[in-house]
């Protein structure tokens, strides 16, 4: 059981809760009400093989970073608690998934699939050239909704790519806050982030910027797809999430950052799904 802990760390289980739920609403748009109870399970198994082969890839790849820093020093790779060959079986396990789950459901996914995971393992090297690196990860995620779409759909025609540039967003907002711990290291190792080059003050100003944008880019997939009223609602609460996640943080305060990354962005992705579902029942 230690193990299997440690593989869930590995790869951040829990932050599942981020990409998963956009996937699925991805599905309930493209399948206009709930999805076939098989497409549902091929769509969760494809999210936890991308996930679990993108996070082990780039453990693997930042190693070393990670055990010089001493915020990610005890990862299991890093503290040497796993070794790269289970990371690497992690990689490969979780692209087959990947790839058994996106054949199992039509051609647009399986077309879709090797995207994906380039882009997704791409991501893990951009940190090294360009402090974008947080649109760059905004960008892999944002494939999940599209996927989950294709999945239930089976064309992308008539696909709302609002969703996708408010997961952009949003996912390009809060990985900059996330960056803000590990301004000094960064710089020290030579990273790129955006809080390395603009500074912690100037960094949380543009997360913000980064947060609105994805608040209106969902509204305009509402609007786009013209869900009913429970979206709206979702969406409102939502927003209070987003601003609840930005009073935690100040750039001379990030000691509830943590707390503002996972539970608020949770709570943002889960609230969208079940409003998206409640609006397409209504």
């Amino acid at each position: 059981m230690s193990r299997l802990a440690e593989y869930a760390e590995l790869v951040k289980l829990p932050h599942t809760l981020f990409a998963l739920p956009f996937a699925l609403a991805g599905a309930l748009l493209g399948a206009n009400g709930a999805p076939a109870p098989a497409v549902v399970v091929w769509v969760l198994l494809a999210v936890l093989g991308a996930r679990t082969a993108a996070m082990a890839f780039n453990r693997l790849v930042d190693q070393r970073f990670d055990a010089a820093n001493p915020r990610t020093a005890d990862r299991a790779l890093a503290a040497g608690r796993l070794g790269r060959a289970e990371a690497w079986a992690l990689v490969s396990g979780g692209s087959g998934l990947f790839l058994l789950a996106a054949a199992s459901l039509n051609r647009w996914t399986l077309l879709l699939a090797p995207f994906a995971l380039a882009l997704a393992f791409g991501y893990s090297f951009t940190k090294r050239f360009t402090r974008f690196c947080h649109v760059v990860l905004g960008a892999a995620l944002a494939v999940a909704p599209f996927g989950g779409w294709l999945a239930t759909r089976g064309t992308p025609a008539g696909y709302p790519w609002a969703l996708s540039l408010g997961v952009v967003a949003w996912v390009a907002g809060f990985d900059t806050l996330y960056a803000c711990l590990d301004v000094d290291f960064d710089r020290r190792a030579g990273l790129a982030s955006l809080p390395a080059k603009l500074g912690p003050a100037a960094a949380l100003q543009l997360a913000r910027g980064f947060h609105l944008v994805a608040f209106l880019a969902f509204a305009a997939a509402g609007f786009a797809t013209e869900l009913a009223w429970p979206f709206w609602v979702g969406l409102g609460l939502s927003g209070v999430a987003l601003l609840v996640q930005h009073s935690l943080v100040r750039p001379q305060d990030l000691s509830r950052l943590q707390l503002a990354f996972f539970t608020c962005n949770a709570a943002i992705s889960t609230t969208l799904l079940v409003a998206i579902f409640a609006a397409l029942k209504t």
